[in-house]
């Protein structure tokens, strides 16, 4: 690995998903970048209003920036693509969005949404970022995953449809505690034990996937593609 872009559909998902192996990552000499593709608080009103939610919509980007400092992200990349109607855009202005970002950074390496998840945004966002990264000749990444994002990935049904089965881990024992930082740079996103996003749930749920395999914590991965 030398580029990482992490794609993600809304504000903590890339910390939720993979803020571990970004740290690790970073931390052994990888240039990791991020991109939120929406705006992630508009859908809390019955209509959508981005003047209403300004002030929330900034504080977010402002978590962005804090958290990918704490990660070691060396550049995020911010759209605002409405949050939980990614349905509503054209697929192509998306897929797009991505193709802008991958020319300019050249990923080697990419990590965004597993498919099966039950957000809407996380669905569309896999398949722009599939499209967006065909194996054409002249590809520069050669290894795409799927991540997990608790209070999504495994809230989906039928479980034979969207089931989550890893297949790439990493260690993040040296790295966990980084995580969860991170992801507490997020206060409006952060809920109390026992939901899913508590920094207990993300701490039991790393030491779970890491005892699948033998570590003290992990993340887990799908992987979607890799060419050797």
């Amino acid at each position: 690995m030398k580029n990482i872009l992490i794609v993600a559909a809304h504000p903590d998902d890339e910390v939720l998903g993979c803020g571990g192996s970004i740290a690790r990552f970073a931390a052994e000499g990888n240039d990791i970048y991020s991109l939120i593709l929406g705006e992630g608080v508009t859908s809390r009103d019955e209509k959508r209003s981005h003047t209403k939610r300004s002030k929330q919509i900034k504080l977010l980007k402002g978590n962005i920036r804090e958290a990918s400092n704490v990660l070691g992200i060396r550049e995020s990349f911010i759209f605002d693509f409405p949050d939980n109607r990614f349905d509503t855009v054209p697929l192509l202005e998306l897929i797009k969005t991505v193709e802008k970002i991958k020319e300019k950074i050249e990923p080697d390496t990419v990590f965004t949404h597993h498919h099966g998840d039950l957000n809407i945004d996380h669905n569309i966002t896999f398949r722009a970022v599939l499209t967006a990264f065909r194996p054409m000749r002249g590809e520069p990444a050669r290894r795409i995953y799927s991540f997990e994002v608790p209070s999504s990935t495994e809230w989906n049904a039928p479980l034979a449809l969207s089931y989550f089965a890893p297949d790439y881990f990493v260690d993040i024992s040296e790295t966990l505690e980084i995580k969860i930082n991170a992801m507490m740079k997020y206060k409006s996103e952060t809920r109390k034990f026992p939901h899913p996003r508590s920094p207990e749930a993300i701490r039991s749920l790393a030491m779970l996937r890491g005892s699948q395999v033998g570590f003290e914590a992990a993340e887990a991965f799908k992987v979607v593609r890799i060419l050797y």
